[in-house]
């Protein structure tokens, strides 16, 4: 996948639009020093952007695999443009969230925002709920981001309580 190429169409599309956005998953990872293999694109955006964004996506030739209020995911059959997971965020977690985002440059000379650890850790910990064969992958994302200065891991334990996973916070720690 070219991770460049692919956010220079979908960051024009949603910066026309006045979309706020960012980069999340492996990509966001390696940003927050954590390299690993990912081959796809993961994005979190306003909500209010969905409808729009899933439509333009297929006119560019993704196919949606699924689509709910909160998730979307798309294939593209060209490999350059690979396959694209949305997450959607709305209120007052889209107000916090974009709040905090921090500017990255890379990927091919692309500028792209990242959530803070927290918001990101929020993310893995709702990722296990929904799946749990990924426990383990997301555990070892948190528990780099648990390392980095000023993350605030009050709230990081406060995502995992919310979700029934105390436990688990108790176990990185």
């Amino acid at each position: 996948m070219d991770f460049a190429a692919v956010l220079r169409v979908l960051g024009s599309f949603l910066e026309a639009r006045g979309a706020r956005f960012a980069v999340v998953g492996g990509v966001a990872m390696a940003a927050w020093g954590m390299a690993r293999t990912t081959l796809d694109l993961d994005l979190v955006v306003d909500g209010a952007i969905q409808e729009d964004l899933v439509r333009f996506l297929e006119q560019e030739g993704w196919e949606t695999l699924h689509r709910s209020t909160g998730y979307s995911n798309h294939l593209h059959p060209d490999p350059e443009r690979g396959r694209l997971d949305v997450v959607y965020v709305r209120g007052e977690t889209a107000t916090a969230l974009f709040a905090g985002v921090r500017r990255e440059h890379g990927l091919g000379g692309v500028e792209f925002d990242v959530p803070r650890p927290e918001h990101l850790a929020a993310m893995k910990v709702h990722a296990m709920t929904q799946d749990a064969a990924r426990t383990f992958r997301e555990l070892a994302d948190i528990r780099h981001l648990l390392t980095l200065p000023g993350v605030d891991r009050e709230a990081v334990r406060l995502s995992f309580a919310r979700n029934g996973l105390e436990d688990r916070y108790d176990e990185l720690v």
